[in-house]
């Protein structure tokens, strides 16, 4: 283990701390450290690691599923996925971690709209299109599901949510490798982060005790625009 992969893995430590108060942001707080600093592990090294957190989730924690939009949307991320794929393929880090920025912006300002964002089948759906695409690319793909369920008590959030990552993580390694984007060096790089981003879940436990429902979604809507304005200046930036 390299001097920049512990630091890296204390980024990813940082992530899974920010998810496991609000239920979700370890890519989002991660990936932009590792696009940076080891942007050849992208996306695989990322969504190995953050298969740690919702797996002690739910093992440990208490579980509450929402389950009929988690159904929808994990259908959508499944649909979806090859067309990840193909933009990992595609297009540069940069391009893609821009796009995904806008978009978790442009989620952000319309649920803050007139328009009610709920955990309704089409919303579920549409939300895990998105992440189908977004986070096969570059890792982030929570906060588009976490914002149809910023209604939701704080336990059915972060359960939910990890039954989701878990589930969408696999299908999105599943589908990179089917593409061929899979090394053994970001699997190992993955692999070595898992203790880091263990630690960060185990220190949210006070925070998580926090947070009601209503400051949940609070955090949810706050943390999520500041996600998006981060990865839209490092990618214009770069």
């Amino acid at each position: 283990m390299t001097s920049v992969h512990v630091a890296l893995g204390l980024a990813v430590a940082l992530g899974a701390f920010v998810q496991g108060s609000i239920g979700f942001g370890i890519a989002v707080v991660s990936a932009p450290f590792i696009v940076v600093w080891a942007p050849e592990l992208m996306p695989v090294a990322m969504l190995v690691a953050s298969l740690a957190v919702p797996v002690v989730q739910l093992l440990h924690g208490p579980r509450e599923i929402a389950w009929r939009p988690l159904r929808w949307a994990i259908t959508g991320r499944v649909l979806f996925t090859p067309a990840g794929v193909w933009v990992v393929a595609a297009f540069s880090v940069d391009v893609i971690a821009a796009l995904v920025g806008v978009l978790l912006l442009v989620t952000v300002a319309v649920s803050l709209t007139r328009v009610h964002i709920d955990a309704s089948p089409r919303s579920a759906f549409a939300s895990g299109a998105v992440a189908g695409v977004a986070a096969t690319a570059a890792s982030i793909g929570g906060p588009f599901f976490a914002l149809v369920l910023q209604h939701e008590t704080p336990v059915r959030v972060r359960s939910t949510l990890s039954w989701f990552f878990v589930i969408g993580s696999a299908i999105s390694l599943a589908g990179l490798a089917i593409g061929g984007r899979v090394d053994v060096a970001s699997v190992r790089a993955g692999l070595l982060w898992i203790p880091f981003a263990v630690a960060g879940y185990a220190a949210a436990g006070p925070a998580r005790r926090l947070l009601s429902s209503g400051r949940l979604r609070i955090a949810v809507l706050a943390f999520c625009t500041l996600a998006g304005t981060l990865v839209v200046i490092r990618a214009l930036a770069s």
